[in-house]
């Protein structure tokens, strides 16, 4: 058992190393100015809003005063420096977290009592850091499982890592919640009857959030407050926005990454101002700011009556600061201990404010994506276990290829579905694709356990021709083939520079073509209230930067890529989404039959189960047809009449 833990920590290490080695030659050995291009910093900023948060920390709300509205790396949750360069200033910086970005707004929680002095001076900018407090949370995770013995925590542990069996199921009553579908309603009630681990594996488009909500609104019924987690704010975001619309009680504890009514209402900073007692904390905490002002004027004063004064500031805005943490502790109390639902990210739950908390049931949420360090975070404060996600999509971010190749990168949830068959619950009836769009993947990933409802299975890009008749513009699944057309895949020779692990790769025929086959498509709907939403979608990040410029310049596309008709991305960003059409550009194109990313089969699983009607990939498949998955999809393709040659669109 711990041999297990002591290899997660080393490759926790060796991703540690690799991420602050990337940290240091991407951001911080570049100039400012650099930093600011690629978005790894803002400056110069103004002081929109200061005040103080939860605990003994103060928050600045700045906004950028230049470059506005171009994108940038900055994200909720992430570390940052609020520095200034205005000369003769000491201590010209504090540390802090980013609790929102909003277009040109960014909200910092600063590492310190105050907001300094030097924001008056002007010339202030952002900095992203190192983050190094999710791997001390890891680790302290990590350490946390491997010393537990005879308590609940210990338990897990062993059953989790199949060093002990699960306990026995007590008797429940099935769930048969309306709206739900038989394996939705399985799932449910094996979430209400198992005492110790519950998996629920949810395919794309089968309802898994859905299924999730309806099993977290019934535990509540039974529960104080059950822990709620995901990897990400945006995850955990969505969960609280689902829980609230389903009339569980929720409270968003940590960053958020949208800033909307939504969610922000049900955060703990929004609940807590807007809380009657919310008033008087902070006129306390002003107070004791003001009497740490007022001492500090007195430093340099080395008269008695001064170090007098001095020390009866710094008294009062002590006795003021135990005070505001007092009644602060106390409100705090009140709320949590009301919520029916937390959410949280997974290292979130390693929020100061839910040290002293220990849940019956912890709930996570796309599991598949979260590194089985960071699952153990919410884990330890939990009696029970629920993982909802699908290891047959994206796996979670590893950095090191080194820890990636040792384990890093498998996930608890996979564990379990190896480790615990009888804990895993499927759901089995998609509810988004054609019943051909679906059928790829389906017979691929899932053995062909899943079926298309009634409602989807048929469902077709449908349009009227010229004398009003409904007609179905293509085969739901589409691959355009480029071999022979020498449309060469070509490597970005400055994003090559930056970086050690990846050259990003374009194809910009590749693209155009892309773009003939979709304006031929958009010729089929002279209606524009009638189009159908669309996304274009690579692996390759530059690859999506060259559409994205591309349908920006067009004029048939722009207006509909501004009205967010059509959507590009990555398929990484993508993850989550769907749309009536997708087109998935491969990019690789070479003599050598390298496909890279490619290779990852379970990114090209999202890529391919986000299109509702119709499907297209565009490829080479003298470079791709080698490997046995894209072999299997190109036949595939065939035997559906979905196979078109490149040539067939730049025909005179």
């Amino acid at each position: 058992m711990s041999d297990h833990f002591n290899h997660l920590l080393a490759l926790l290490a060796r991703e540690r190393d690799e991420d602050l080695q990337e940290y240091l030659r991407q951001i911080r050995e570049r100039p400012l100015p650099e930093r600011v291009e690629r978005g790894y910093s803002w400056y110069p900023l103004q002081i929109v809003q200061t005040g103080f948060a939860l605990g003994d920390k103060a928050f600045v709300v700045v906004e950028r005063t230049t470059r506005r509205d171009e994108p940038h790396q900055l994200r909720a949750g992430q570390t940052v420096r609020f520095f200034t360069q205005s000369p003769h200033v000491k201590d010209p910086d504090k540390q802090g977290v980013i609790n929102y970005v909003e277009r040109n707004r960014m909200k910092i929680v600063l590492n310190a009592r105050d907001v300094p002095d030097w924001i008056t001076f002007g010339q202030l900018g952002v900095d992203q850091l190192f983050d190094d407090r999710s791997y001390q949370e890891m680790e302290r995770a990590l350490h946390k499982v491997m010393q537990a013995k005879g308590d609940r925590l210990a338990e897990l542990r062993d059953i989790l890592t199949g060093r002990k069996k699960t306990a026995d199921i007590f008797e429940s009553t099935p769930v048969q919640l309306p709206g739900l579908n038989d394996s939705q309603n399985a799932a449910v009630t094996a979430v209400l009857s198992n005492r110790d681990v519950t998996v629920i594996h949810g395919p794309p488009g089968t309802g898994k959030t859905t299924t999730l909500v309806a099993a977290i609104a019934q535990m509540v019924q039974k529960e104080n407050t059950v822990l709620v987690s995901a990897p990400s704010n945006t995850a955990a975001d969505l969960l609280t926005e689902r829980l609230a619309a389903a009339g569980v009680q929720v409270v968003r504890v940590g960053n958020v990454s949208r800033v909307d009514e939504s969610v922000l209402q049900h955060t703990l900073d929004s609940i807590i101002a807007r809380h009657p007692e919310s008033k008087n904390i902070k006129k306390v905490k002003i107070q004791a700011a003001e009497f740490r002002r007022q001492a500090r004027q007195h430093k340099r004063s080395f008269g008695y009556e001064e170090r007098r004064e001095r020390e009866h500031l710094k008294h009062q805005a002590r006795e003021l600061e135990s005070w505001a943490a007092s009644l602060e502790e106390r409100l705090l109390e009140q709320i949590l201990s009301s919520a029916q639902a937390i959410t949280c990210t997974l290292v979130g739950a390693a929020h100061p404010v839910l040290d002293k908390y220990r849940f019956h049931t912890c709930v996570m949420d796309e599991a598949a994506q979260a590194l089985e360090p960071a699952a153990w975070i919410p884990i330890a404060k939990c009696s029970r276990v629920v993982l909802a996600g699908d290891p047959f999509q994206l796996p979670p971010t590893v950095k090191s290829m080194e820890a990636a190749r040792g384990g890093l990168s498998k996930t608890l949830i996979e564990r379990c579905l190896e480790l615990l068959p009888d804990a895993v619950h499927l759901l089995d009836v998609q509810y988004r694709m054609h019943q051909s769009i679906m059928d790829f993947s389906n017979q691929y990933f899932y053995d062909g356990a899943l079926k298309a409802h009634d409602s989807v299975e048929g469902r077709r890009l449908l349009s009227l021709d010229p004398g009003g008749e409904i007609v179905t513009v293509f085969e739901p699944v589409l691959f355009v083939d480029t071999a022979g057309t020498g449309f060469e895949e070509k490597i970005n020779k400055d994003t090559a520079k930056d970086s050690t692990r990846y050259a990003s790769k374009y194809n910009p025929e590749e693209a155009l073509l892309l773009r003939e086959h979709l304006l031929q498509l958009l010729e089929k709907f002279p209606d524009p209230d009638h189009f159908p939403s669309i996304g274009l979608l690579s692996p390759y990040r530059e690859q999506v930067n060259y559409m994205e410029d591309m349908v920006c310049e067009d004029e048939v596309l722009s207006p509909l890529y501004s009205d967010s008709q059509i959507v590009v991305n990555t398929i990484d960003g993508f993850q989550g989404q769907e749309r009536d059409v997708i087109y998935i550009s491969l990019v690789r194109s070479n003599p050598k039959s390298e496909i890279g990313f490619l290779s990852d089969y379970r990114r090209m699983n999202v890529a391919m189960t986000r299109a509702r009607k119709l499907l297209v990939v565009i490829g080479d498949s003298a470079t791709i047809g080698n490997n046995p998955f894209y072999a299997k999809f190109l036949a595939y393709c065939e035997e559906r009449n979905g196979y078109e040659s490149a040539w067939a669109y730049f025909k005179s």
